[in-house]
């Protein structure tokens, strides 16, 4: 796309969208550009219509892997090319909502502790014991490491948000530990290997957790985000308020953290239901 893609970047730059996203929007871009072997400048609905159905009919990607490229499409023809004509009558698929699986505390202690890269291992526990989204998790920088308040300084979030979380006595203890094996210097608390000016990235994170899963022998798909989800189920299960949780974890809707309330059906099954206690000494309360 060449002088194309510069200024789609630019525009994701300036609007603030994530890094992650940029990546995410220009790979879908290029996809596209690449299937028609020609320039988005020279296309319109037509092409982004059969490209669309290709992804769908012949790739068979998922419901959120075609979301994504909806998304990219728009941004690129409404932002960048301001022609969003040729998108307004593209319709957005329907994602289908799906409970995020979770760990055990076992399971979660196991995997972290199977994770060979001492920065690595720090990042788990930081996404374990805080609820930090992996890339809050890799940008950290040492000041925002606050010993002296028991906290954690999350600058700017997912949405552009500052947000503090709980810095608990053995994350803390497992932070210092890795300060004194690693002496990062420069701006980063976890800085790259091959780019010390650098942060890690979350990529290296990912593969090491998915080497760390097969050494713990878990058998299902693991992520950082896993451990982000156990962090909310263990709160949900000590009978922290979803009002709580939803601050912790930086969700802008309640309704995004709500899905946690539906998560533990073991935990469930621990609450007794009224009728099983009425007409009892226990069910005196319900008088």
């Amino acid at each position: 796309m060449g002088a194309l893609r510069d200024r789609m970047e630019a525009d994701l730059k300036l609007l603030g969208r994530a890094r992650r996203t940029q990546e995410c929007y220009l790979r879908c871009a290029r996809h596209f550009a690449v299937y028609h072997g020609r320039s988005p400048e020279q296309m319109g609905e037509p092409e982004i219509r059969e490209y669309l159905l290709h992804l769908v009919e012949e790739k068979g990607v998922s419901p959120a892997t075609h979301h994504m490229n909806v998304a990219s499409l728009k941004f690129l023809y409404k932002v960048t090319l301001r022609r969003p004509e040729a998108v307004e009558e593209v319709p957005f698929p329907k994602v289908p909502r799906r409970l995020p699986q979770i760990l055990t505390g076992s399971e979660a202690m196991r995997l972290i502790s199977c994770v060979t890269s001492i920065s690595c291992r720090a990042i788990a526990a930081v996404i374990y014991g805080g609820g930090l989204r992996v890339a809050e998790a890799c940008t950290l920088k040492p000041e925002d490491i606050d010993s002296a308040r028991g906290l954690i300084h999350v600058r700017q979030g997912k949405g552009r948000k500052d947000r503090e979380v709980m810095l608990g006595q053995k994350l803390l203890s497992l932070l210092r530990e890795y300060w004194r094996a690693v002496r990062p210097s420069g701006e980063w608390l976890f800085p790259s290997k091959r780019s010390p000016s650098r942060h890690i990235h979350d990529r290296t994170v990912r593969e090491a957790l998915h080497k760390a899963a097969q050494a713990a022998r878990l058998k299902r798909r693991v992520g950082p985000h896993l451990l982000r989800h156990r962090f909310a189920t263990h709160l949900l299960e000590l009978g922290y308020g979803v009002e709580i949780i939803q601050c912790l974890l930086g969700h802008a809707s309640p309704r995004t953290t709500r899905r946690y309330t539906r998560l533990q059906a073991e935990f469930l099954r621990q609450v007794t239901s009224p009728l099983d206690v009425a007409g009892t000494p226990e069910g005196d309360v319900l008088r």
